[in-house]
């Protein structure tokens, strides 16, 4: 199995088994798409479709939960409609402009990867 592939079945499982977010998203492994310009397989994602309690904050502070219990350091990248952001050294900046990135808009529905 590939690196990458097992850390976001981790990064799955982790998702599912957290209460908060269970409570208030359904999450699925799915195959991803290519993007233009890249070459090899389409890569798997998961897609998390939020309910009307769903919290930035708790989505985002479970990921970083998770990142913190990795031997390496894997980045993630979050999409919302049409915004991207990544989550990479976890600093408590970092965090906190994630989150109001996030939140932004917040409808209580959305998707992210």
């Amino acid at each position: 199995m590939e690196h990458g592939a097992g850390e976001l079945r981790s990064l799955h499982a982790w998702l599912r088994s957290d209460a908060v977010v269970r409570r208030s998203a359904t999450l699925e492994l799915r195959a991803g798409s290519l993007q233009p310009g890249h070459m090899g397989s389409a890569a798997e994602v998961i897609q998390l479709v939020t309910e009307n309690g769903w919290s930035a904050a708790s989505f985002v502070m479970a990921v970083v939960a998770w990142k913190r219990t990795r031997p390496r350091n894997p980045q993630i990248t979050i999409s919302r409609d049409d915004t991207m952001v990544s989550l990479t050294n976890c600093s408590d900046e970092e965090v906190e402009r994630v989150i109001r990135i996030l939140s932004e808009g917040q409808s209580g529905e959305g998707q992210s990867e």
